[in-house]
C-alpha cells in the first residue's frame, strides 16, 4: 500500500527549541515548549537531548510525578532505565520507545547505565482527554528490533512508533488522539510522503541533515510546524543529502489545558488536587489501586 498524497501541506512556521537543564541537570533541546501547546494540541511538550560528555546526562531524572497525560521516549542511542511507583522496570536501549500513560498518577525514573559514550533520544508528552486523565497508568517498553518498520522502494526506512504508514501498524494506536510518530532516514536526493488526516496537528524535527517541504528548508535541530491548509491530506519530504527526521501528527483535543510542572489537568482546581495527593503520599499509591 502507497499514501498516496494529492494535497501537501507546507510549512508554516520553523521553531528552533530552547536549550534548558532538566531532570538532575540533563542539557535539552526544547522544541515543543509550552507557548506551542494550544497550536500543536495534542501535544504538550518534545525534548531531544543528545550529548557524547557524559556530564550533560550523568545524573538522569530521579524519581518525579506525572498526571494527567502520557509520555513517549525514543531513545536513538544509549542506554536508560526506567522505574516506576506501579512495579514498571525496563531498560531503553538503541532504537527503543517508552510509552507510559501516566493516567491519574505515577511517579518514576529515568536513568542512564552508560558511564561515557553518547546519549540521544526524545521524550514527547501527549495529551489525554478529560475522561480519561484519572485512568490507571499503564506501561509498556519495545525493544528497537520490536519497532514496526519498513524501508519504502526510494530507501527511505521508516520505523513507525504510532499510528499507520503505507499499510504499516506501529508499535502504539490510541483512539481518541489518534497520534502518528515516525522516523525516518531518507538517503541523498530520496522523497517521502505521509497521509496526515486533515484535522491533525502535525510537525517535523529533523536531527540530521537537511530536508525540503515545498519550498522551505528545515535544517538540523529545528522543528516545522506544517500548515492546517483545508483539504490538504499529507506531507512530502525531500532530501538533497542523507537526513533524519521524526513526523509526529494527531488529533487536538480542543479542551482546556491546566498545567503545574509534571501535572497536566484541565482546571486549575484538578491542579491543586494533583499538588495535594503527591504531597500526601497519595499519587504514587493510586498505581497499586
Amino acid at each position: 500500500m502507497t499514501d498516496q498524497v494529492k494535497n501537501e501541506r507546507s510549512v508554516e512556521r520553523i521553531i528552533q527549541g530552547q536549550a534548558v537543564m532538566d531532570g538532575a541537570g540533563v542539557k535539552i533541546n526544547r522544541v515543543l515548549t509550552q507557548p506551542l501547546q494550544r497550536r500543536l494540541d495534542p501535544f504538550l511538550m518534545l525534548d531531544n537531548f543528545g550529548s557524547d560528555q557524559a556530564n550533560d546526562y550523568i545524573a538522569g531524572f530521579p524519581s518525579h510525578p506525572h498526571r494527567g497525560f502520557e509520555t513517549v521516549t525514543y531513545m536513538l542511542e544509549g542506554r536508560m532505565r526506567h522505574k516506576d511507583s506501579a512495579g514498571n522496570e525496563g531498560l531503553l536501549t538503541n532504537g527503543g520507545v517508552q510509552w507510559m500513560t501516566a493516567g491519574r498518577g505515577v511517579i518514576h525514573s529515568e536513568m542512564p547505565e552508560q558511564e561515557e559514550g553518547v546519549m540521544e533520544g526524545f521524550q514527547l508528552w501527549l495529551n489525554l482527554p478529560a475522561k480519561d486523565k484519572m485512568r490507571a497508568p499503564w506501561y509498556r517498553d519495545f525493544n528497537g528490533a520490536d519497532v514496526p518498520a519498513y524501508t519504502t522502494t526510494d530507501g527511505v526506512a521508516v520505523k513507525v512508533i504510532a499510528g499507520n504508514s503505507h499499510g504499516v501498524a506501529g508499535a502504539v494506536q490510541r483512539e481518541v488522539t489518534e497520534p502518528i510518530y515516525l522516523d525516518i532516514h531518507l538517503p541523498a536526493g530520496a522523497s517521502f510522503s505521509q497521509l496526515v488526516p486533515e484535522g491533525h496537528n502535525a510537525f517535523i524535527f529533523t536531527y540530521r541533515g537537511s530536508v525540503k517541504i515545498g519550498d522551505k528548508d528545515v535544517a538540523s535541530g529545528r522543528m516545522a510546524i506544517l500548515a492546517n491548509t483545508p483539504g490538504a491530506d499529507g506531507v512530502t519530504v525531500h532530501a538533497s543529502e542523507a537526513s533524519r527526521l521524526i513526523l509526529i501528527a494527531g488529533q487536538p483535543l480542543n479542551e482546556p489545558i491546566a498545567q503545574y510542572g509534571p501535572f497536566v489537568m484541565n482546571t486549575q482546581a484538578e491542579i491543586f488536587a494533583a499538588v495535594e495527593d503527591f504531597r500526601a503520599g497519595k499519587l504514587g499509591e493510586e498505581a497499586h489501586a
